[in-house]
């Protein structure tokens, strides 16, 4: 899975293939987060605040695992 890198200060980098978006904090932690649609894991590309769209559309939103 390609990794990209943000400039963001609390989500370092993402990737999404298959439904699985994984998502690298910048505080430490990977986590898989499975059944994200592709229209979700583009939007957190795409997004202004990648923070504030991980805690609104993604965080308890779908099944996730702790991978790093």
């Amino acid at each position: 899975m390609q990794m990209a890198n943000f400039a963001s200060r609390s989500i370092a980098s993402a990737g999404y293939a298959d439904g699985k978006l994984v998502i690298e904090f910048r505080g430490g932690g990977a986590y898989q987060y499975d059944g994200v649609p592709a229209s979700i894991a583009s939007q957190l590309f795409f997004s202004a605040s990648k923070g504030r769209f991980y805690q609104a559309f993604i965080k308890g939103k779908f099944p996730c695992i702790r991978i790093r």
